[in-house]
């Protein structure tokens, strides 16, 4: 029991210690930025989808990973270059991943640069109205 007791000392003290200086150290945690991604940036058509194939499962995001990944596995292989482009742009342009989920939900309205033919498309995949049970899709064939 006697050991215990620098340790409860300690306990004691940190209980004490602000960690914060002042508010504006905060930080605000329910808007949380995702890195940029250049979207512009040339690459080719197959290199570019095995990318977005990638990105549709790893995103941070249970909600968007499964939304997402398995989109991009009944679609991504059939899109042109400019329906490629315009996905890409949906997934790697948002500050927010939660922003690209509730525009997807339909619970905010979608902005006019992302309400285009594959947003349509991605709003009646998340209806699911098929109503099959969804998992995410394996990673290699």
């Amino acid at each position: 029991m006697l050991r215990s007791r620098p340790i409860l000392n300690l306990v004691q003290k940190l209980k004490n210690v602000s960690y914060m200086s002042s508010s504006s150290d905060a930080v605000d945690t329910t808007y949380m930025e995702i890195p940029s991604y250049d979207v512009e940036k040339p690459q080719p058509l197959e290199i570019r989808k095995a990318r977005l194939h990638y990105q549709s499962r790893k995103r941070g995001m249970l909600e968007n990973d499964l939304l997402l990944s398995t989109f991009a596995k009944k679609h991504l292989d059939s899109f042109d270059e400019k329906q490629t482009m315009m996905y890409d742009r949906l997934i790697n342009s948002p500050s927010n991943d939660w922003d690209l989920y509730h525009w997807i939900v339909e619970k905010s309205p979608t902005p006019k640069e992302f309400d285009n033919e594959i947003m349509n498309m991605l709003k009646k995949h998340a209806k699911n109205e098929s109503r099959e049970s969804l998992r995410q899709p394996n990673l290699y064939q």
